[in-house]
């Protein structure tokens, strides 16, 4: 089993950054690929992007792309997400989500979540 804690989120102006973590615990936390997903008041739980175990391996949402970086140290039991340029829309609660399927869009595919971490971004 995994627990996932989220910190980082804040209130940033359009073209801001800011970095997103996620405290991971229990043994094998390393072992699960990781996902970060959004989700906007009143909208369906969005994906944003996902890392493979080792790290090797990214995916993102096109929405993102380029403007979000997803990293982790699976020693300290840490992943990242780096959010540059951010816009109004990105406005949402982010989450991890740690699962085994893959990397997957789908948040069928995770099955520890965290409880999300603020972002909001004023024009």
């Amino acid at each position: 089993q995994v627990q996932l804690v989220e910190s980082g989120g804040g209130l940033v102006q359009a073209g801001g950054s800011l970095r997103l973590s996620c405290a991971a615990s229990g043994r094998t936390s390393s072992s699960y690929y990781m996902g970060w997903f959004r989700q906007a008041p009143g909208k369906e739980r969005e994906f944003v992007g996902a890392i493979s175990k080792s790290g090797s391996g990214t995916y993102y949402a096109d929405s993102v792309k380029g403007r979000f970086t997803i990293s982790r140290d699976n020693a300290k039991k840490m992943v990242y997400l780096q959010v540059n340029s951010l816009k109004p829309e990105d406005t949402a609660v982010y989450y991890c989500a740690a699962g085994l399927t893959g990397l997957s869009s789908s948040s069928r595919s995770y099955a520890y979540w965290g409880q999300g971490t603020q972002v909001t971004v004023s024009s």
